[in-house]
């Protein structure tokens, strides 16, 4: 676990991920990075684009109108076999409840997805999602909080839980802090500072983003009414 003590202040945090995955970065480079040029598969969506094609999907999911339960998954499934060629990633919660590609009505190939309790850009998660930009090219980067977060819940009252459940209380005080103690406010807020984090703590993602090849951004997911709500 990293020590509490990092987790004070923004800039705290920042270094600790930083030196973090660039760690992590020098051990898998030659299998990851050294393994060929990005594949830049969706080119002809923009980031934009990418975004609202994640967006319209949800529409799609909230409407009860879903298109990707027609695809020939067989077909599918044969192209997939020996690539993958994903337009968009998704930072997503672990809770059962929130089904990535079913909500934004997308199917096998479509999103590259993490998934973590409380939604957090840890070390590991980052680095995956750095796999996703430099090696797969996908257009847009969607951190996905949603309604009734446990582990937003749990951190909030910070109360002692069994194993290592605790550990991600560090990652998600810098939101409680801001709430205000107001759950929806901390549960929204932890979606865009973890939005923030992927901009500013990966080398990769910044300056795919500098660059203009792909946009991140921060949603939450109402369980309640299926839609998802971008800040």
């Amino acid at each position: 676990m990293p020590d509490n003590s990092c987790m004070h202040s923004n800039s705290g945090r920042r270094e600790f991920l930083r030196k973090a995955i660039t760690a992590a970065a020098s051990v898998v480079q030659p299998a990851i990075w050294l393994a060929g040029p990005s594949l830049h598969a969706q080119t002809t969506l923009s980031p934009d684009a990418a975004l609202q094609e994640l967006l319209a999907g949800n529409q799609r999911f909230a409407a009860n109108q879903l298109t990707s339960i027609e695809h020939d998954l067989s077909i599918l499934k044969e192209r997939t076999v020996d690539k993958q060629e994903p337009f968009a990633g998704v930072l997503a919660c672990a809770d059962s409840r929130v089904p990535v590609e079913l909500i934004f009505d997308q199917s096998i190939g479509h999103i590259f997805v993490t998934r973590v309790a409380g939604n957090v850009a840890n070390s590991e998660i980052i680095a995956s999602l750095e796999y996703a930009v430099a090696v797969l090219g996908i257009k847009t980067l969607l951190v996905l909080g949603h309604s009734s977060c446990g582990a937003v819940k749990a951190a909030m009252k910070a109360d002692t839980v069994p194993g290592q459940i605790s550990s991600l209380y560090p990652h998600l005080r810098q939101a409680v802090e801001q709430s205000g103690g107001n759950f929806d406010k901390a549960i929204a807020a932890n979606a865009a500072f973890q939005a923030d984090l992927l901009r500013t703590s990966s080398t990769v993602i910044r300056d795919a983003v500098k660059a203009g090849g792909i946009k991140v951004a921060a949603g939450v997911y109402d369980l309640a009414t299926g839609k998802v709500s971008v800040s």
